[in-house]
C-alpha cells in the first residue's frame, strides 16, 4: 500500500453453499478522498464484494487492508474503530431504518454504538442533517414521513455522522427518480469535497458511475474484467463486456453491441474466459485459458485475450 492508499483488497473470493462463485479473486484499491465505481450486471458480485470488505460476510480467502489494518483479523477495540471508519449507505432506506425510531434517534444510535460522548450527539446530528440538505426539525420525523429522496439523505447522514473515512454506497440512488438521483449525487460530491471522505460506489447504472467516479472497476460473473480511470473507460473501453455495457446506454457514442444468450450459471461458469459464451470476438484460446488483468497501451487494466495478444478490438461488432 502507498501512503495515499486507503483501502487495499487482494484476491477476495466467495463461493456460496449452492456453488455460486459470487466473487472470484477480486482485487482493488482506493485512494483517500476519491471514488471508485464498481459496475456490472445484477449478480456479478458487486454487493458480495462490498459485504466482505465491510466484514458483513466472511470470504473464503483474500485480504482487506484499511490504512495498514488487517480488517478480516481485527478484534476488540481495533475492530470497533474499523467499523466506525467504514460505513454503508444501503440501497433501500425504507428497509434499513427502524420504523419505530425517529431519524434523530437512528443517527444517535449510530453515535452511541461507536462510543461518541452523549453530550455531543445533538450538535453532531444537527450539523450532519444540515450538511445533507435536511432541516434540523426533520430529525424528529419517522421514516415513513419523509420522501424517498429525503430518506436517502438521512441514510447518508447516518453513515457520515461517525466521521468515517470510507463509505460504501451500494446502489444508493437506484431507487430514486432521475431528478432526485442528480441531487443526491451532487450532494455526495459536495460532502466528499468538504469532508475528504472516500466512496466505494456500487451501481449497475453506467451514467451514474461516470458522474461520480474517479476510477471504475467492471465486474462480470464474480471477476474483475477491466479497471481504468473514469475518463479512459468511457472514452476508450477495452474489454468486450465493457464495450457492450457502454453501447447500451442512451446516447452512447459507439454502435450498439447486442449480446447473445443469457449470463452463464455462476455455479457452473464456463472454462477460460467466463464471458466467452456471449462475446462477439471469441477465439479458441478463450475456452482454454483464463485471461488475467494486463496493462493496456492506455494504462488501463483489462482481462481479455485480445488485449493480451495486442490484437486490436473493433468498436462495432464483427459482421
Amino acid at each position: 500500500m502507498s501512503a495515499e492508499t486507503l483501502l487495499d483488497v487482494v484476491d477476495l473470493a466467495k463461493t456460496f453453499p449452492n456453488g455460486t462463485r459470487a466473487a472470484d479473486d477480486v482485487s482493488l484499491s482506493l485512494t483517500r478522498g476519491q471514488t471508485l465505481g464498481v459496475v456490472g450486471e445484477s449478480g456479478c458480485g458487486k454487493s458480495t464484494t462490498a459485504k466482505m470488505i465491510l466484514r458483513l460476510l466472511k470470504p473464503d480467502r483474500g485480504s482487506v487492508t484499511f490504512e495498514g489494518i488487517d480488517v478480516l483479523r481485527a478484534k476488540g477495540s481495533e475492530l470497533k474503530e474499523v467499523r466506525r471508519r467504514l460505513q454503508l449507505v444501503p440501497q433501500n432506506p425504507q428497509t434499513s431504518f427502524n420504523p419505530r425510531l425517529t431519524i434523530r434517534a437512528s443517527l444517535e444510535f449510530n453515535l452511541r454504538a461507536h462510543g461518541v460522548p452523549r453530550r455531543t450527539w445533538r450538535s453532531t446530528v444537527d450539523d450532519m442533517l444540515l450538511r445533507c440538505g435536511l432541516r434540523v426539525e426533520q430529525g424528529n420525523s419517522y421514516p415513513h414521513e419523509l420522501s424517498g429522496g429525503q430518506l436517502q439523505r438521512a441514510a447518508i447522514a447516518r453513515a457520515l455522522v461517525t466521521g468515517p473515512d470510507l463509505v460504501v454506497c451500494d446502489e444508493a440512488v437506484s431507487a430514486l427518480d432521475k431528478s432526485v438521483q442528480a441531487q443526491v449525487l451532487n450532494l455526495l460530491s459536495e460532502l466528499q469535497s468538504d469532508l475528504g471522505v472516500s466512496y466505494l460506489f456500487i451501481s449497475h447504472d453506467l451514467s451514474v458511475v461516470e458522474h461520480i467516479s474517479d476510477r471504475v472497476l467492471v465486474m462480470y460473473l464474480g471477476r474483475v474484467v477491466e479497471q481504468a480511470t473514469s475518463e479512459a473507460l468511457y472514452a476508450d473501453p477495452v474489454h468486450p463486456y465493457t464495450k457492450a455495457l457502454l453501447s447500451s446506454a442512451p446516447g452512447a457514442p459507439i454502435e450498439r453491441i447486442v449480446l447473445q444468450g443469457e449470463p452463464p450459471n455462476p455455479a457452473d461458469p464456463p472454462s477460460g474466459c467466463t464471458f466467452r459464451t456471449r462475446c462477439p470476438w471469441v477465439m479458441d484460446t478463450c475456452a482454454l485459458e483464463r485471461p488475467l488483468l494486463a496493462t493496456t497501451p492506455a494504462g488501463s487494466l483489462a482481462a481479455c485475450h485480445l488485449n493480451l495478444s495486442s490484437r486490436p478490438l473493433a468498436t462495432s461488432s464483427p459482421a
